[in-house]
C-alpha cells in the first residue's frame, strides 16, 4: 500500500504518529473488507475553508465538512467494479482515489462527541475508504451495511466509542 500525504492547513501540527493512524485505518479496512493492499490512496489535510471550496466545486454544497471521497473506481447498480475503469500505477498497485480530510473539523467534532481526536480521525478516513470502495449511505439499508463495516474496522483497530 502506498499512501501519499498532503498538507495544505496549518491549524492543526500532521505528526507521523497521525500519518501512521491514517495508514492503519486504510490497511485494517483493506484487510476487514477482502481488498488485495495493493493499492494507492492519496490523504490531503485541509481545513475548513478548504473542504467548503472542495465541497461546493464538487458536490455543489456550499458549507464545511469533515472528509471527502474521490473514488477513481467507477462501480455498476449491483455495486461490482468496472473493469474498464481499474487503473495502476507503475508498481502496479490499484489506484484507489483521494481522502480530503478537515482536520481542523474533526477536532471539533471530536470535541463534541466526547472521543479522542485518533478516533474520530480513524473513523473519517474508514468512512472515506469505503467511499473509495463504492459504499455510500444514501439509504437506510445502505447506511447500516456501512455503519456496521466502519464499527468493524475501527474496533479491529481499538478505536471504540
Amino acid at each position: 500500500m502506498k499512501v501519499s500525504f498532503r498538507n495544505e492547513q496549518d491549524k492543526i501540527k500532521v505528526t507521523f504518529t497521525l500519518k501512521r493512524l491514517i495508514k492503519k485505518a486504510l490497511k485494517t479496512g483493506l484487510s476487514v473488507m477482502g481488498w488485495d493492499s495493493r493499492v494507492d490512496i492519496s490523504v490531503m489535510f485541509t481545513d475548513n475553508e478548504g473542504i467548503r471550496v472542495l465541497n461546493r466545486e464538487h458536490r455543489e454544497i456550499d458549507r464545511e465538512t469533515d472528509v471527502l471521497s474521490f473514488p477513481l473506481i467507477e462501480y455498476d447498480e449491483k455495486g461490482e467494479y468496472i473493469e474498464s475503469s481499474l487503473d495502476y500505477s507503475e508498481k502496479g498497485n490499484l489506484c484507489m482515489g483521494d481522502i480530503v480530510l478537515s482536520l481542523e473539523k474533526a477536532l471539533a467534532q471530536a470535541e463534541e462527541y466526547g472521543h479522542s481526536f485518533e478516533r474520530e480521525t480513524g473513523f473519517l478516513t474508514v468512512h472515506s475508504l469505503l467511499h473509495l470502495m463504492g459504499y455510500d449511505h444514501m439509504t437506510e439499508e445502505e447506511e447500516k451495511e456501512m455503519f456496521t463495516f466502519q464499527k468493524e474496522i475501527l474496533d479491529k483497530m481499538g478505536l471504540k466509542r
